[in-house]
C-alpha cells in the first residue's frame, strides 16, 4: 500500500475531500493495525466558511491545529462526548481541513466491534453492523481516536492514509450535515460520499 505524502494534503481542500474517498485509513494500536476504507468526507475552509471552527482565521487553543502543516490530524470533541477526525489541508497557516464522516471496516473488525459495542464482530446485530462507522464520532470510537492524537502527523506510524488503487465508481455530492448555524455556508456542496 502506498502511503499518501504531504503533497496529497497540500492542495485545495474540496479536491482533497473528494480524493480521499476509497483510500484506506490505517490506525496502529497496541501492536495491531486497524484499517478502514473512507466512504464519506466534508470540506471546511476557514477563510470563507462560517461552518469552520477557524472561520476568519480565528485562532484559539482548540483551533490551533487547523493552522498546522498539511497532513496533520485535527481531532476535536463535540457535545462533550464525541471525537471527530479531520485532516488538515492546504499550506500551513490556512485553516482548512477535511472531516472524515464515515468508513467501512477492512482490517481489525473484532477490535472495532469490541470498542464500539463490547462484543466480537460475529455477535453484532444487523443495526450495529450497519452503524459501526457511519458517523465521525462512531469512527473515532471504533479506532480509539481521541484528543490525544490531535496534532499527530499523517505521515507517521500511528495514523496514516494509503492509496490501494481502488478508485471510487460513483461519488455523490451534497450539502454538509448539522451546520444550521453557518448561514450561507449551509448550502456549500462540500460533502462527498460513495453511493
Amino acid at each position: 500500500m502506498e502511503r499518501l505524502p504531504r503533497g496529497f494534503y497540500d492542495r485545495d481542500t474540496v479536491t482533497v475531500a473528494r480524493a480521499l474517498l476509497g483510500k484506506h485509513l490505517v490506525r496502529a494500536l497496541n501492536g495491531q493495525r486497524l484499517v478502514v476504507r473512507i466512504t464519506e468526507t466534508e470540506a471546511y475552509i476557514g477563510r470563507t466558511d462560517k461552518a469552520c471552527h477557524a472561520y476568519g482565521y480565528k485562532r484559539t487553543p482548540r483551533t490551533e491545529t487547523l493552522f498546522a502543516p498539511p497532513g496533520t490530524a485535527y481531532i476535536y470533541l463535540i457535545y462533550g462526548m464525541y471525537h471527530c477526525l479531520n485532516f488538515v489541508t492546504e499550506k500551513a497557516g490556512e485553516p482548512c481541513a477535511v472531516l472524515i464522516r464515515g468508513a467501512q471496516a477492512v482490517e481489525g473488525l473484532d477490535y472495532m466491534a469490541e470498542h464500539r459495542f463490547g462484543v466480537p464482530a460475529a455477535q453484532m446485530t444487523r443495526d450495529q453492523t450497519r452503524s459501526l462507522l457511519n458517523g465521525p464520532g462512531k469512527l473515532c470510537k471504533a479506532l480509539a481516536l481521541t484528543r490525544a492524537q490531535n496534532g499527530a502527523s499523517l505521515l507517521g506510524e500511528e495514523l496514516y492514509v494509503c492509496d490501494v488503487g481502488e478508485p471510487p465508481e460513483e461519488i455523490k455530492v451534497g450539502e454538509r450535515i448539522n451546520i444550521d448555524y453557518a448561514e450561507e455556508a449551509v448550502h456549500f456542496p462540500w460533502r462527498f460520499w460513495l453511493s
